[in-house]
């Protein structure tokens, strides 16, 4: 489509290649760059293994991408992965998915991501902000400009992501070429057993894979991308391998400035880096580049999230009103209201961290089961006789195969580190089942024909 055009569903089209690519890394690159190098130096103890983490967790991501491009280049609609499990395994599963991302997944991301945010902004202005005051406020900022229109949404996105990954290039220099190098060595550990071993890379594996996450966000909003059966697939590519280039630097650099155990032993890695190189005032920046960091990932879910809810009202199995399109601005305002309202309750509750715990699991079980429809699209097309023209997945079945195991992985992974959260998240998944019923028996109703 071209831009400004006006899609059937209402929606308007407005952004372009470059804004996809800025699209996949926003949506991966959050405050966990700045954090999780430290979670995964404590369980793995090794630089190796942690930089083998990092490039595996990387790999894992360009396989969904590969699947998922092809899967974009087949369904070029508004609601990704919604519209992917609903067309190959019936609108159930369509629908649990687009429950738990707005129950948990996106608006539970979105809470915690909010909180940093205000935590950081306090300590990089000094102090004496009102927590819950900026987490409203930044929430309900972001949703009033995706509201004003796609053009609007995609630019502010675009601009925040620059400025992050112009703080991100910063600690990487600080820490490759200004701070001091650790001459502290590594601990000298009694080996272990393989099964504890293999538990150990687990634990680590899962803060990484989760820092990998959101590529798929991008598909959310297909149908307001300019040519996405071409354009789309190159953009996850693209996104995914700078992404996985930034997260290996950022490691190095925090491995060379502090250490493996160094690493391990804090809290604040990116503050321990940048006060090596500025001194007090580098936790300061620190916490600056942190909340910028966050303001962007949070603008780029609420441009993306609110369209799976907007397709799941179309199909009339979600409220009716979220499905609406603003006159002017050719939006669906009401759900990117509804998701950042829900996003303030959580993180005003403060259970957003109990729900994040969920996450992991949830995710790859999804991640998955999407892969896995590219099987049967490919296996409807020997049957019919259809030529899929568009883009092709390289390598499938293998390639393909190979992200389903490695989503497998990553589910048995979080259950065996963490059994309880996984089976709750679990749980609130099947909470979707009755309301999903509900709205099924609601559109039964409404389009059957009267006595």
């Amino acid at each position: 489509m071209t831009d400004g055009q006006i899609t059937r569903e209402g929606l308007r089209v407005a952004i372009g290649f470059p804004s996809q690519i800025m699209l996949v890394m926003g949506g991966m690159v959050g405050v966990g760059v700045f954090v999780n190098p430290a979670v995964v130096a404590r369980s793995l103890h090794s630089p190796e293994l942690a930089l083998t983490a990092w490039g595996l967790g990387g790999v894992v991501a360009i396989l969904g991408a590969l699947v998922y491009g092809e899967l974009a280049a087949r369904m070029p609609s508004t609601g990704g992965e919604y519209v992917y499990l609903r067309e190959t395994y019936g609108p159930l599963a369509g629908f649990l998915f687009g429950w738990t991302l707005l129950l948990v997944v996106q608006t539970g991301g979105m809470a915690a991501v909010a909180i940093v945010f205000a935590k950081n902004l306090d300590v990089a202005l000094g102090g004496g902000l009102p927590q819950n005051v900026v987490v409203v406020v930044v929430l309900a900022a972001l949703a009033a400009v995706n509201c004003l229109g796609v053009k609007a949404g995609n630019g502010a996105q675009g601009w925040l992501g620059v400025l992050k990954f112009g703080a991100i290039a910063a600690l990487v220099v600080a820490g490759l070429f200004f701070a001091p190098h650790s001459r502290v060595t590594a601990a000298v550990r009694a080996p272990q057993t393989l099964p504890d071993a293999l538990k150990a890379f687990g634990a680590g594996i899962i803060p990484v894979v989760f820092s990998y996450g959101g590529w798929q966000t991008t598909n959310y909003v297909a149908g307001e991308m300019k040519d996405p059966g071409r354009n789309l697939a190159r953009a996850l590519a693209a996104g995914v391998l700078g992404v996985m280039a930034i997260y290996l630097l950022v490691n190095v650099a925090c491995l060379r400035a502090l250490g493996i155990d160094g690493l391990a032993a804090t809290l604040t890695p990116t503050s321990d880096v940048l006060r090596l190189v500025a001194g007090p005032l580098g936790a300061r920046l620190a916490a600056a580049a942190i909340a910028l960091s966050a303001i962007a990932f949070l603008s780029q879910s609420t441009l993306t999230g609110p369209r799976v809810y907007f397709a799941m009202a179309r199909d009339r199995l979600f409220f009716r009103q979220v499905g609406a399109v603003a006159d002017a601005s050719h939006v669906p305002a009401i759900a990117i209201v509804l998701q950042a309202g829900w996003a303030m309750l959580l993180a005003l509750s403060g259970s957003y961290e109990q729900i994040l715990s969920y996450v992991t699991a949830m995710n790859f079980l999804f991640f998955g089961l999407v892969a896995s429809s590219l099987f049967l699209l490919r296996r409807r097309d020997r049957l019919t006789g259809h030529v899929h023209a568009g883009y092709r997945a390289p390598g499938h079945p293998w390639t393909t195969a190979l992200f389903v195991l490695a989503s497998a992985l990553v589910v048995v992974s979080a259950f065996w580190a963490f059994p309880i959260n996984s089976l709750i998240g679990y749980g609130l998944l099947l909470l979707g089942v009755p309301p999903y019923l509900y709205w099924r028996r609601q559109r039964r109703l409404e389009t059957s024909p009267a006595p």
